[in-house]
Parts: C-alpha cells; sequence; structure tokens
C-alpha cells in the first residue's frame, strides 16, 4: 500500500475528513457520471444529510456501481459505512483507495482500525514507514503501541517520551506511557508518572483519575485512591466514580482495567480525538473517531455514550436509541445509558415507551433518587399527574436530609398537585422551593399565575410575577401573567398595555391572545376585544376555553362573569 500522497501535519487536520456532500473535491462542481443512478445519489445526499448513514451507505454504494471510481463517491459512502458502524464492509473501499494512490484521512482511519482489530501491527509500522499521516498525536500512539504489541516496551517508552517531548502532546504521550507500564503490571513506573507535578495536566482527565485510582489500589495505597476521587471535581463525579469509591470503601482491590491491550490503548486515542473535535461543529466528523473507539473496543461506554448522543444531535433517534442499549446494565455508565436512551424515545415521540425505560430503571436502582425525578418529569408531560406524583414523593423520600437545592423537585411535584387540585399541599411545596431558590423566574411566575387564577393573595401575586418579569422581560408567558394579574387587581389600561406587548411576545397563544381581548374589553375597546377573542379561536385552543371564548363573542364578557357568578368588570368604561 503507498502512502505517499498522504500528508497532514497536526491533530487539527482531522478536520479535514470528508463527510458525506454533494459536490466534488477536486472542482466544487456538481458530481458527474450519475445520469444512470441519479435516483440513488439524490437518495444518498438527502440520507447523508440527515444523519442516516445505513441507508446513505446502501445507495451510495448503487451509486459506485454507475461511477465506479468516483472518488468522492468512494469518500461519501466511507463516511457513510463508518457512520452505521459497517467496518467489515468499509474495509475493501479503503483498501482500494490506498492501493490506487488516493488515500483520505477517511480511508486511512479505516485501514488503521481493521489493521489493529486483525492484529496486524506490522501493516501499521510499514504503512508509517512508507508515508502514512493522520496526525502527530495518531501517527505517535500508533507507532508507540505497535511496539508493545511487539513486546518491545523499551522502544515503546522511547517512543512514548519522544512523544511528550512535544508541547502540544506531552500531557497526552506521558499519559500512555503511564497505561503503557501500568497494563504490563509496572505500577510503580506508573504511579511516578502521574504523580509527577510536571504532569499535573494529565490529572484534570477523568480517565486518568480512574486509572490512577486502579494504579494506587494496585499498590496497597487505597486511602490515597479514595481521598482522591473525593476530591475530585464534584461536577465530574460519575456512576463509575461512586462505584470505585462503593468498591473501595468495602476493603476490594481494584483490577487494573482501563487498557488491557493496545487495542483499548488506540480506543482511548480515538475516543480523545472526537471529545477534541466535537466542538468543532460537525457531529459527522466526531462519529467517525466515536465510531473508530467503538470498533476497537466494543466494551468502551464513553464511546457507545459519545455516539448515541452524536446522533441524538443529528436528530437520529431511533438509532441513537439502539446505541444507548448496548451499555450493558452491569455497566457503571447504564444508568446514564438508559436515561439517554428514554430521551431519545421522549425526542421520537414514544412518550409512553419512555416512560416504561424508566420506570424499569427506577426499580433497578431503587435507592437512586435521580431516575424517579427524570419518571416524575416524563410522567408529568403525559398528563398522568398522579403517578407522576407518586414518583415525585419516592426522589424526595430518597434524597432525605442532602444538601442539594431540590427547589425543581419541590416545583414540579407542585405542578401535579394542582393539576390535581390539591392546591393546600401544592401551595406548599411551591413555597417550599421559593424558599430554597428565591430567583427562579418560572417559579416565581409559576405561582404568581396559580395565585391570580384563585383569585387569592393578589398583592403578593403580582409582586412574584413582576420579580419574574424583571428577570425575563422578553418571556411572553411571563408577561401575559403580570398583565393578567393587572387585570384580576381592575388595573385594565395597565393590564391591556402588557397584554398587547405578550401577544407580540407569543403571537399565537389562545391564552394570552384571550386574555388581551378581556382586557379591551374592559376599557371599552369591544370590537377590537372581538378580534382577538375571533384570533385566539383560530389558534386552535382547549376544547373548554374555545366554547367560553364563543359565549364571549355571542353575549359579551359582562354576561358572561355574571352567568359564572364572578365579580363584574369595574371602572369607566364605554358600554356601546
Amino acid at each position: 500500500m503507498n502512502f505517499q500522497y498522504l500528508r497532514t501535519s497536526a491533530l487539527v487536520s482531522a478536520l479535514a475528513l470528508l463527510t458525506p456532500g454533494l459536490v466534488s473535491a477536486q472542482s466544487g462542481e456538481p458530481l458527474e457520471g450519475l445520469e444512470v443512478n441519479a435516483g440513488a445519489y439524490l437518495a444518498a445526499r438527502e440520507a447523508g444529510l440527515n444523519g442516516d448513514f445505513v441507508s446513505a451507505a446502501e445507495f451510495y454504494q448503487r451509486t459506485l456501481e454507475t461511477d465506479p471510481d468516483n472518488i468522492a463517491l468512494m469518500e461519501n459512502a466511507l463516511a457513510s459505512l463508518v457512520g452505521a458502524g459497517q467496518w467489515d464492509a468499509a474495509a475493501p473501499l479503503a483498501d482500494r483507495m490506498i492501493g490506487e494512490n488516493d488515500p483520505s484521512q477517511i480511508s486511512t482511519v479505516v485501514f488503521v482500525v481493521n489493521a489493529i482489530k486483525n492484529g496486524e501491527w506490522e501493516k501499521i509500522t510499514a504503512a508509517l514507514n512508507d508515508g502514512m499521516t493522520l496526525s502527530p498525536l495518531l501517527d505517535g500512539a500508533l507507532e508507540a503501541w505497535a511496539a508493545v504489541d511487539r513486546g518491545q516496551m523499551t522502544d515503546a517508552i522511547a517512543l512514548f517520551d519522544e512523544m511528550s517531548k512535544d508541547g502540544s502532546l506531552g500531557s497526552f504521550g506521558n499519559y500512555q506511557k503511564a497505561m503503557a507500564l501500568a497494563m504490563v503490571g509496572d505500577f510503580e513506573g506508573a504511579e511516578a508518572v502521574l504523580s509527577d507535578e510536571a504532569n499535573a495536566d494529565i490529572m484534570r482527565n477523568g480517565s486518568a483519575v480512574l486509572a490512577r485510582a486502579q494504579i494506587l489500589s494496585q499498590l496497597g495505597r487505597d486511602d490515597e485512591a479514595v481521598a482522591m476521587l473525593r476530591s475530585w471535581d464534584p461536577a465530574q463525579i460519575d456512576a463509575e466514580v461512586q462505584s470505585l469509591l462503593s468498591r473501595l470503601n468495602a476493603g476490594e482491590t481494584l483490577t487494573f482495567d482501563r487498557v488491557t491491550s493496545p487495542e483499548d490503548a488506540m480506543s482511548e486515542v480515538f475516543l480523545t480525538i472526537g471529545y477534541l473535535i466535537e466542538d468543532q461543529g460537525s457531529p459527522t466528523l466526531t462519529l467517525i473517531y466515536s465510531r473508530a473507539a467503538q470498533e476497537l473496543a466494543p466494551g468502551n461506554t464513553e464511546a457507545i455514550l459519545l455516539t448515541a448522543r452524536l446522533f441524538e444531535s443529528m436528530g437520529q433517534h431511533a438509532i441513537a436509541t439502539q446505541v444507548y442499549s448496548e451499555v450493558p446494565a452491569q455497566s457503571a455508565d447504564f444508568m446514564t445509558a438508559e436515561l439517554g436512551r428514554a430521551e431519545s424515545l421522549r425526542a421520537a415521540g414514544r412518550l409512553e415507551t419512555a416512560i416504561e425505560v424508566l420506570q424499569a430503571l427506577s426499580r433497578h436502582f431503587p435507592e437512586e433518587p435521580y431516575p424517579a425525578t427524570i419518571l416524575g418529569d416524563y410522567l408529568r408531560a403525559g398528563g398522568q399527574y398522579a403517578e407522576a406524583e407518586a414518583a415525585y414523593t419516592k426522589a424526595l423520600d430518597l434524597y432525605g436530609e442532602t444538601p442539594l437545592n431540590l427547589w425543581f423537585v419541590y416545583f414540579a411535584r407542585g405542578i401535579v398537585l394542582e393539576r390535581q387540585d390539591k392546591w393546600d399541599e401544592a401551595e406548599a411545596d411551591f413555597r417550599t422551593a421559593l424558599a430554597q431558590d428565591p430567583n427562579q423566574p418560572s417559579l416565581l411566575n409559576y405561582l404568581g399565575y396559580s395565585l391570580v387564577e384563585k383569585g387569592m393573595k393578589l398583592d403578593e401575586a403580582l409582586d412574584l410575577i413582576e420579580r419574574a418579569a424583571a428577570m425575563q422581560p422578553s418571556n411572553g408567558a411571563i408577561i401575559d401573567s403580570l398583565g393578567w394579574a393587572l387585570f384580576r387587581l381592575g388595573q385594565y389600561e395597565e393590564a391591556a398595555q402588557y397584554l398587547e406587548r405578550a401577544t407580540e411576545l407569543e403571537a399565537t397563544d389562545p391564552v394570552v391572545t384571550d386574555h388581551l381581548g378581556d382586557a379591551l374589553w374592559a376599557i371599552g375597546r369591544k370590537v377590537e376585544a372581538r378580534f382577538q377573542w375571533q384570533r385566539a379561536l383560530s389558534f386552535s385552543p382547549e376544547e373548554e376555553e374555545a366554547e367560553r371564548i364563543r359565549l364571549k363573542l355571542e353575549l359579551g364578557l359582562d354576561v358572561v362573569l355574571e352567568q359564572e357568578g364572578a365579580a363584574p368588570l369595574h371602572g369607566n368604561r364605554d358600554n356601546n
């Protein structure tokens, strides 16, 4: 295989990977030679843009039957096959591109992954010597881990040290060196690297923290491992950290399994690159690296989660759901995966199935409050208020005496209580939430609006809503609440001004528009009021509200209020 035409010089060059596109990379003109199977090409194009890589791969391969020598088509087909996780199908196409002196980033990644997977490290070494290059990080890691695979640790350490001399790769090279030493049982050497103050940057990485905990445990230094894990950034402490802490506290000696083979190591390298480029704006590009990490280490749950998250970002919820399900139940990341799977199902419109996933998850983790909290959210979204109340209550019971701010859980339970006409209990939860965090606009607005609707404590309600409006002056729902509170207080002119502003912000909301109609009627602008009620009807309000609006159009607001036994409007109004 000849790599002499492939030249890149930095990690950032990974961004040059060709994603599924529509034009020739050479000319920028529409791809030629598609007269016979233009339909397949257009289908491939559309599927690729939508992140449907399984369909894109199928259609690009059909298109290649028409134009088998088109390099851009090969590139797009490869990207789609990798996105779909079809590495075996991608291998012959990558080998052909490389064999015909047309290697690219993607074809080289496919070649490297398949060679590693098949244990053919000598092919990688030969290709590197022949000019193959992807990036300094990948090239250096491949060369060093190939030496580890040959059992040549002295050469491997020298190569890791060479990587470490590069300012941009120093920490990464030293981390890889530590993993190689730990893999072969030299835990003292690995700890010396990780504890070196010159390598402090390494320990900002979560994987390094987990690996070092295992290394310290192997050295019989469990207390240090526990202290390190407990001092780790609280925002980064996840299920895996908690699992290690539990095992250490139980007196278990942790096995070093972060890296058990060169394949594992290269999986982590590809995953690292995926994380590095994730924020560059191309989920397809990042997917190539997360898929590579998965292929080399199918049990790499971090790679699985990244892949699933990328599919979610592309709107491919069905495949995201399938990828999340690849995380086994015994994994420390199982909860994260199941929460992601539930969200993908919800986004795909399968709320009931998502609820079933969360119910099973809550049973699987009966002592964990978070799954119960999310279950409550989904049940609330589905209008299952009694079931949501039970889920939130379970979550709050499990949280117990915790220093966490649980304002939202109390707020959410208050909502479902209020929807069940349990106002006293709901108000108690709202006020507990308010005591925990008095500066949440959504909470201030909901409590204030609820009080307005019930005609209770109107002065306090107005104060709550005004505070919310001060924080979010462009929130149409809050401005509507403010206008409606003023209306209930009889301040009709001022109410109309706010409600007109609210309809500008929420132009098609039937409730906001209906409120404006009432305010306009109250100040004597009856023609305009009827116009707004007609508009509210056109926005498909709930049937009960629609019926009331129709009565107002027929009889006028005053008569409707009288029929309802409500207090009449007051103030100076034109009664014509």
